[in-house]
C-alpha cells in the first residue's frame, strides 16, 4: 500500500462573496507525480497558494508527513518539506544563477544573526557548503554552463530550470511546480519531462500544475481537475482522458 503524503480534506478558501475552493479534498503519495489540471480560473493556482502558506484557507484539514500545515505560514511550510515554483518566473534577475540557487539553500542553514555578521569560520565553512551545493544543483538540473551569468540575462528555459533548482535547495519530500512548461517550444518541454522523472526517480514527490495535456497524460501517476473551484475528477490518466465531466470542462463555456 502506497504511503500517503499530502492529505487535505474540505478546503475552502473565499475572497470575499466569492469562494475561489469549494470543498476540496484529495491525497498525494509519496514518491508519485500528482496532476492538477482544469480550466483558467478553476482554482488550481489558489489551491497551490493554499498548501503553500501563501493563502490562509477559511476551512478544511492539510497534513503533511504527519504535520498538522492546517493555516501554517510559508516559512513552516518549507521547513516541512514542502517548496514550490511560481506560474510567473520570480528569480533574482541582478543575481547570478548559483547566488539564486544559494537563497535557495539558505533555509536549511544554520547560522544566526550574530555569526553571519562576524562571519566566523563556522558561517565561513558553511557559506562554502551552501555555494558548492548550489552549484550542484545548477549541474544537476543541467544549467552548470550558466553559474556565473545574471538571472535576467538566461534563457526562459534556463530561468525556469534555475527556479527549479532553487527550489530543490530546500531539499523538499515535495516540489509543486506551477505551469513549469509553459511558453517552452517542443524540444524545452520535453527536457523538462525528462527532468521531472529524474528527480522524481531520486525521491522528490511532485504536485504539477500544467496545461500542456499531453505532458501531464505521460508523466503523472494520477490526476485531479478542478472546476469552478471544485474537484470534479480524480483519476489515472487514461480515466481522466476519457471522463465526460473533465470533456464537459475543457469543452465547455470560458473560465475567463
Amino acid at each position: 500500500m502506497s504511503e500517503t503524503l499530502l492529505n487535505i480534506k474540505g478546503i475552502v478558501k473565499r475572497f470575499g462573496g466569492l469562494t475561489a475552493l469549494n470543498d476540496v479534498g484529495l491525497h498525494i503519495n509519496k514518491g508519485e507525480v500528482y496532476g492538477l489540471i482544469g480550466p483558467n480560473g478553476a482554482g488550481k493556482t489558489t489551491l497551490f497558494n493554499v498548501l503553500t502558506g501563501l493563502y490562509v484557507p477559511d476551512e478544511g484539514e492539510f497534513t503533511f508527513a504527519g504535520h498538522n500545515l492546517f493555516q501554517v505560514k510559508p516559512d513552516k511550510v518549507v521547513k516541512a518539506g514542502i517548496a514550490r515554483t511560481f506560474q510567473n518566473i520570480r528569480l533574482f534577475g541582478e543575481m547570478t544563477a548559483l547566488e539564486n540557487v544559494m537563497i535557495g539553500r539558505h533555509t536549511r542553514s544554520h547560522a544566526g544573526a550574530i555569526g553571519s555578521i562576524l562571519r566566523t569560520p563556522r558561517v565561513k565553512k558553511e557559506e562554502a557548503a551552501i555555494a558548492q551545493k548550489a552549484y550542484d544543483l545548477l549541474e544537476y538540473v543541467g544549467i552548470s554552463d550558466v553559474v556565473d551569468e545574471q538571472a535576467r540575462n538566461l534563457s526562459y528555459g534556463h530561468q525556469r530550470r534555475l527556479e527549479i533548482a532553487r527550489a530543490l535547495a530546500c531539499e523538499p519530500k515535495l516540489l509543486a511546480l506551477d505551469e513549469p512548461a509553459a511558453g517552452m517550444n517542443p524540444s524545452e518541454t520535453e527536457g523538462l519531462k525528462h527532468l521531472m522523472s529524474k528527480i522524481r526517480d531520486d525521491g522528490v514527490t511532485i504536485l504539477l500544475i500544467e496545461h500542456d495535456v499531453k505532458l501531464m497524460m505521460e508523466l503523472c501517476d494520477r490526476i485531479a481537475v478542478l472546476d469552478y473551484g471544485q474537484k470534479i475528477a480524480e483519476d489515472f490518466p487514461e480515466g481522466i482522458r476519457t471522463n465526460p465531466r473533465v470533456i464537459e470542462a475543457y469543452l465547455g463555456a470560458s473560465h475567463e
